[in-house]
């Protein structure tokens, strides 16, 4: 079962991958074009709300509550499961189409209370509402877009739902290339770029649901008892698998109050952070969901198990390394990949800060992509909840705090402190409910771990040169220096994982129980 896991995850992870380097070369576009400035913090306002609202209700929420309760009606035969998709999709449907239309006339309302401190400047509050109008729809599109993927994933089908977010990095870059010069706000450009993204990105995969026979005509729906059980585990997973997200909305609100750029800064180190968590966590997240239902369904207790600790040795083999390389070459990865055009190296070393913050939560975030579905999978909402309650509150007061002595940095900061506070919980919740029992040998898998990321850190601190030197380089010689240090130090540390016995092909065997 690992073999099928890890050829899965290995799927999504490719093609997360292609979509993340896309989405470096979007950031490097708008970095380029617009910098930190006024307009860059408006548009990323503007895209975060309707961004937040795709987490928390597409990949979030609806997906953790959708795809069990699929699970359990493929169990029960074809019809019902198709009865289930068509009524699904026609109230999830009509839903958002009422939530689109409320959002867009209430725009600026939304960006009183997402960005209150843009209400003292009339000028950005106007321009940040207008945007909002513009990418409000992506919501409507991009849940669909989520119900598709969902229905896919359950299928095996894995690669298209991954490849998907790929249009939206393209319809931004073309907008901001060819859309903007020829309009009078150049930053609507990208307000637009995200509508047609999310236009492109639902239609790309209709064909392959028809392809598994599982194009739903949807039907209106409220009072079946597959759309209730949907909405009963929807409502409270809306707020306990988005957490992560409300913090960083958190984070955009009270930033809105510090200097301009604080939005920008936080944004690109943000992006940073989400390419391993895109690639690797969310990737394997999304891959054992599935799974676990599966074995919830068939009552498999001990292959349940299982599969969380093959994902959490995976999240320790790939995500310690990842994080380590985040927040050492925090500045060298900002001036190779943005200090270019309207984006200078003040921006570059303030965005540095915020990303070695972020940085340090790299590995909770991606323990909470990871043991989250141990509690979806079983059609358990409420504890999720309840543990981020608790860290939401915690990152509030953390947020506070910390903003008062470090700006925005501190911000970043609670962030990454919460979400490790949130993967405590989940962890020991799944044991305290022995759900979740580690299999022998995890004390000297995690000593071989320390010995072979202590060789990776020794490389990069030995052999990384100064922020000075590097803003001196031109454009090649950045991405020659960067791409010599991320490959010479995966290298010592796979060698010396390979030197203490950590063989990658024992963690792709078949699991043993």
């Amino acid at each position: 079962m690992s073999e099928k896991l890890f050829k899965s995850t290995a799927v999504v992870s490719v093609m997360t991958f292609i979509s993340r380097i896309l989405g470096f070369v979007r950031d490097i576009v708008i970095a380029r074009m617009f910098g930190a400035g006024l307009g860059a913090d408006v548009f990323f306002v503007a895209f975060k709300i309707p961004n937040f609202l795709r987490r928390l209700f597409a990949e979030g929420a609806f997906s953790q509550a959708f795809i069990p309760v699929l699970a359990e009606f493929r169990e029960k035969g074809d019809e019902p499961l198709r009865e289930l998709i068509a009524r699904t999709s026609g109230t999830l449907a009509a839903i958002l189409m009422l939530i689109t239309a409320i959002g867009m006339l209430a725009a600026p309302v939304l960006i009183m209370v997402f960005a209150p401190g843009f209400i003292a400047d009339p000028y950005k509050l106007d321009l940040a509402g207008q945007l909002l109008t513009i990418t409000f729809p992506y919501i409507l599109f991009i849940s669909l877009t989520a119900l598709a993927g969902s229905i896919l994933n359950s299928f095996g089908k894995f690669a298209v739902p991954a490849f998907t977010p790929v249009f939206l990095n393209l319809s931004l870059i073309g907008s901001a290339i060819w859309l903007a010069p020829n309009m009078d706000e150049p930053v609507k450009a990208l307000a637009w770029g995200v509508f047609i993204g999310g236009v492109v990105q639902l239609v790309f995969q209709l064909p392959f649901l028809l392809g598994i026979n599982k194009l739903p005509r949807p039907r209106w729906g409220w009072r079946s008892d597959g759309v209730k059980k949907i909405i009963k585990l929807m409502i409270p997973a809306m707020f306990g698998v988005s957490v992560a997200q409300i913090n960083l909305l958190l984070d955009t609100l009270l930033a809105s109050f510090l200097v301009t750029g604080s939005i920008s800064w936080l944004y690109y180190s943000d992006r940073l952070v989400e390419f391993p968590l895109g690639v690797f966590g969310i990737a394997l997240a999304t891959v054992i969901l599935p799974s676990l239902s599966q074995k919830h369904a068939s009552k498999s207790a001990d292959a349940f198990s299982d599969t969380i600790d093959w994902a959490l040795k995976w999240v320790f083999l790939l995500g310690t390394p990842a994080a380590i390389g985040l927040i050492v070459l925090a500045e060298p990865l900002l001036i190779t990949l943005f200090q270019y055009g309207e984006f200078t190296s003040s921006d570059a070393h303030k965005a540095s800060l915020s990303l070695m913050a972020y940085g340090l939560g790299l590995l909770p975030f991606i323990f909470i992509k990871v043991l989250a579905p141990g509690y979806f999978a079983r059609q358990d909402t409420k504890t999720p909840v309840k543990i981020g309650i608790i860290a939401m509150v915690s990152n509030m007061v953390l947020n506070i705090i910390l903003m008062i002595y470090l700006a925005h940095v501190g911000l970043a900061l609670a962030t990454a402190l919460s979400a490790a506070l949130n993967a405590g919980l989940l962890y020991i919740g799944l044991r305290k409910r022995n759900v979740y029992t580690p299999n022998p040998g995890w004390a000297l898998f995690s000593l071989k771990l320390l010995i072979s990321n202590a060789g990776l850190l020794s490389v990069l601190l030995i052999l990384m040169p100064t922020a000075e030197i590097w803003t001196n380089w031109n454009v090649w010689q950045r991405c020659a220096e960067l791409a010599g240090l991320i490959f010479g130090s995966a290298a010592v540390y796979f060698v010396l994982l390979a030197l203490f016995g950590i063989r990658i092909n024992t963690l792709i065997r078949p699991l043993s129980r």
